[in-house]
């Protein structure tokens, strides 16, 4: 298989060069998305077949045989086409022909350096990348857009979490030169605006609050005014160093209550995929608060019982803490080992106090024993005149 995948832009009336324009001549078997064949149509040969790319691209795969030209926007290895052809038939022939790409043109038009830029496709894609860049203090962020991660969906989302130190600049139809426009707005202003496809835009903050290491515990919501239904910092940062998380992908949080330890880990670690469930319904508008209120996009919870909850479906975790279990610490585990990988982790908190009537630790070691599970070694903490904390560990 040869692939020619060629770059264009927007522009009604593209400019290829004469080498292009020599092999769609001889093309056969054509390509590319609707709206770049409405571009090039009349440059195909009579004979010329084309298949669309829709999904699914399965099928569309299965049409291509011989040569193929393939029509792409832009860069095609810039989040284009020309990844997926190398994804998908690893030992294809491809010859590329790359146009500016949107986000390129954009930063001309505004007379930008972008070397410094970080980019970020929001296209057929989950929010979790553009949170990471905001969570991570990102100064300048280029984002490729689709109709529901839209320039408003974008200014409102960045606003319900704090991120209001932004300017944003929206590129339509950029390469296009009879409908190209570009705007210059606040996030407030983008927020109420709607913007034509295809756009892009490119963000860029300043001064931005530092990231912090260590949330006080007075800032959090909490339930009921119940200081201690929440896991003090020093505590909390110890957990977070326990799971190991700089080499975790996925953590679970079990009970979580005000949403610290999934607020904590998710500022320091964004890379992370969080889960967490939660019992109380309290817990809804707790998470919701507290998560804006520090600015920890990106956290999936659940009001539900953990071991009555639907966990089909959810990525499956390699960190898990359990932050509440109601004395039922080895049905919990049990049902985490059906879904932990290899190399996870389980950390669990216990408190020794007279005054709790069933010693997690001892549920905990009693769980490990029974379901063959390694224990790392406690680490025992006591926090001013606060009862001693027990860290517990266990892997497969």
């Amino acid at each position: 298989m040869k692939f020619y995948v060629i770059g264009i832009s927007d522009a009604p009336e593209p400019y290829f060069t004469p080498e292009v324009l020599e092999i769609i001549r001889h093309g056969k078997l054509f390509s590319g998305g609707r709206r770049h064949h409405e571009i090039v149509a009349s440059l195909l040969p009579a004979d010329a077949r084309w298949i669309d790319i829709t999904a699914p691209l399965d099928s569309v795969f299965e049409q291509y045989h011989g040569e193929v030209v393939v029509f792409a926007s832009g860069d095609p290895l810039f989040f284009g086409f020309a990844n997926t052809i190398k994804n998908r038939m690893p030992d294809a022939e491809i010859v590329l022909f790359p146009a500016l790409n949107s986000l390129q043109m954009l930063a001309h038009k505004l007379v930008m350096p972008y070397h410094d830029m970080r980019i970020v496709s929001l296209t057929g894609r989950p929010w979790h990348e553009f949170d990471k860049a905001l969570i991570e203090k990102t100064r300048k962020i280029g984002v490729l857009t689709d109709h529901e991660h839209t320039p408003a969906a974008i200014a409102r989302r960045m606003l319900d979490y704090g991120y209001s130190q932004f300017t944003m600049h929206v590129g339509e139809h950029m390469g296009n030169p009879d409908c190209e426009r570009v705007s210059t707005l606040s996030l407030e202003e983008a927020a109420d605006k709607e913007f034509s496809h295809p756009n892009c835009l490119i963000l860029v903050g300043y001064n931005p609050h530092p990231r912090r290491f260590g949330i006080p515990d007075g800032e959090f919501a909490i339930l009921d005014g119940r200081e201690k239904m929440i896991t003090k910092m020093p505590i909390r940062l110890l957990t977070l160093q326990a799971l190991d998380l700089p080499r975790k992908q996925v953590m679970w949080d079990i009970g979580f209550c005000t949403g610290s330890v999934s607020i904590e880990a998710k500022l320091l670690f964004p890379h992370l995929h969080i889960e967490a469930w939660e019992c109380r319904p309290e817990g809804d508008a707790l998470m919701r608060e507290n998560s804006r209120r520090f600015g920890a996009p990106g956290i999936n919870y659940h009001i539900a019982d953990f071991l009555e909850a639907d966990i089909s479906g959810i990525p499956c975790p390699d960190a898990v803490f359990i932050g509440g279990h109601g004395g039922r610490v080895r049905e919990i585990m049990e049902k985490v080992l059906t879904v932990l990988s290899p190399d996870g982790c389980m950390v669990m908190n216990s408190v020794t106090s007279a005054a709790v009537h069933t010693d997690s630790r001892k549920l905990f070691e009693e769980a490990c024993e029974a379901l063959g599970l390694k224990q790392d070694d406690p680490q025992r903490i006591v926090l001013n005149d606060n009862n001693p904390i027990i860290i517990l560990k266990c892997r497969k």
